[in-house]
């Protein structure tokens, strides 16, 4: 058999082997585990970098033009998850004042005959939240949809056989929509309600198959302290929260890591049986240190480029960004804000840190993205500790090496493919690369980031293959 023939006959067996694979529910637009189980990918293959932002408060505070907005401004900054709560309250309302629920009982979702926006009696609060997904479906996005929030069922006001019934109505009303992700929880520890929270993951995953499925838990824990091996579990999210080190409160808890979020990410990583994991809620920009005095500090855009550097950096398979007054929608008219928020939502869509998240997601993708792995072994020498900690990933023929301060650190090389590396450093505020040298890939070389070491002075080196 000649050479041409062979190539022939490999296509052809290729070919007969693709078309026996059963094809992802949704095509292309389903997300799927990947291979390795450390990353998304979406049916056809291509790899998925979650980034996303909390708009939790967008079904109840935004009309059907204010999402619209909201979205498309998400669109073009380049997130593709949006984290939202469809009951933030039991009961609750939305901006046209439609009601969730009959008499704030959540088996017993209000609905109407119809969806016609012009008629108030045939469109719900449901049909709102029909209208959101579907808008936000037209524009790539997918809706992160968080059932209940934690609250309510840590108040008893959500029982267990009425989180049956109500995660039935969302799985069989959304099951045929590609654009969902369900975040089961909402802002809680897994053990305060742990059979409404198993019996509503349970239940979604009985009567909807195709749709990835997490908890998003209380800041400074992990879901996968309780539902790692939970088989409706998909993936793993951690909150690493918005206090300091100083204010961290969780030293009883099994996990303590303050700022570090890394360290979440890094011991979900170790975890069996394998999962993808994330930081699902990092502190939002411009959000009071510690959230409720508003004399403290506010994280800056600094801060959730360090939070998201350092996550992904660690083994994430995306990250979620978020602001003070956009999660909760503020307008200046809101009697009762939450943690003092300055700029309105429609000007705080603008903010550094919103514009600097799709720099992270273009250099994740602009590299292999599924051979990659955490590796602190490429940092030499002794590595800082909080603000100072240098961290690394790295592929078959390229690394990425990360400096919150902007500090000298030594780089082990060698750890990649091909005799020599061109370096260079990417600009987390700007995205733009600027050369340094080529240099053989072998020993110790020490690396000298742009400017003065100081907070904030973050740059990313990147080692590539010549």
């Amino acid at each position: 058999m000649n050479f041409k023939s062979k190539i022939f006959l490999i296509a052809v067996v290729s070919s007969l082997a693709f078309g026996c694979k059963e094809k992802p529910h949704f095509g292309d637009k389903s997300l799927l585990i990947s291979e390795n189980s450390r990353y998304l990918t979406t049916g056809d293959g291509k790899p998925f970098f979650w980034l996303g932002d909390t708009g939790w408060l967008l079904f109840g505070r935004l009309n059907r033009e204010e999402a619209n907005t909201y979205l498309e401004d998400r669109k073009q900054k380049g997130f593709n998850v949006i984290q939202v709560m469809l009951l933030h309250d039991v009961p609750s309302r939305n901006v046209y004042l439609d009601s969730s629920l009959v008499h704030a009982d959540v088996s017993r979702p209000f609905v109407t005959p119809g969806n016609n926006p012009k008629d108030s009696v045939a469109y719900d609060y449901w049909d709102h939240v029909d209208y959101v997904i579907d808008k936000a479906a037209e524009k790539g996005l997918y809706m992160a949809l968080v059932p209940v929030w934690g609250t309510n069922v840590k108040q008893k006001k959500v029982n267990k056989n009425q989180a049956k019934v109500y995660a039935e109505f969302l799985a069989k009303r959304y099951k045929d929509k590609w654009n969902i992700i369900w975040l089961n929880g909402g802002d809680i520890k897994g053990s305060e309600g742990m059979d409404v929270w198993k019996t509503i993951g349970e239940t979604l995953r009985a009567n909807d198959p195709n749709h990835l499925i997490t908890f998003h838990p209380r800041g400074r824990t992990a879901s996968s302290q309780w539902f790692h091996n939970a088989s409706w579990c998909d993936f793993d999210m951690i909150q690493s929260g918005h206090r300091r080190y100083d204010q961290d409160t969780s030293k009883n808890e099994k996990l303590h890591y303050g700022e570090d979020n890394w360290k979440y990410i890094e011991a979900d990583y170790k975890l069996k049986p394998v999962k993808p994991t994330i930081d699902g809620e990092p502190s939002y920009e411009d959000i009071p240190q510690g959230l409720h005095d508003t004399t403290q500090p506010r994280w800056t855009d600094a801060d959730v480029r360090r939070y998201g550097y350092w996550s992904v950096f660690a083994g994430a398979f995306g990250y979620t960004y978020g602001h003070n007054s956009v999660m909760q929608m503020y307008k200046k008219t809101d009697l009762k804000p939450a943690y003092g928020p300055k700029d309105q939502w429609i000007t705080a869509i603008n903010a550094p840190g919103a514009r600097q998240m799709q720099y992270l997601k273009d250099l994740m993708l602009s590299h292999s993205f599924f051979d990659r792995v955490p590796d602190q072994t490429l940092v030499a020498g002794t590595n800082g500790e909080k603000y100072e900690r240098v961290i690394a990933t790295r592929g078959e023929d390229f690394a990425l090496v990360y400096t919150y301060t902007g500090r000298n650190f030594n780089v082990q090389l060698g750890k990649t493919d091909g005799d020599e590396v061109k370096a260079s450093w990417f600009d987390p505020r700007t995205g733009k690369v600027s050369a340094i040298g080529t240099f053989e890939n072998k020993g110790v070389k020490e690396f000298n980031p742009p400017g003065e070491a100081a907070n904030g002075n973050d740059w990313v080196l990147v080692l590539e293959k010549e």
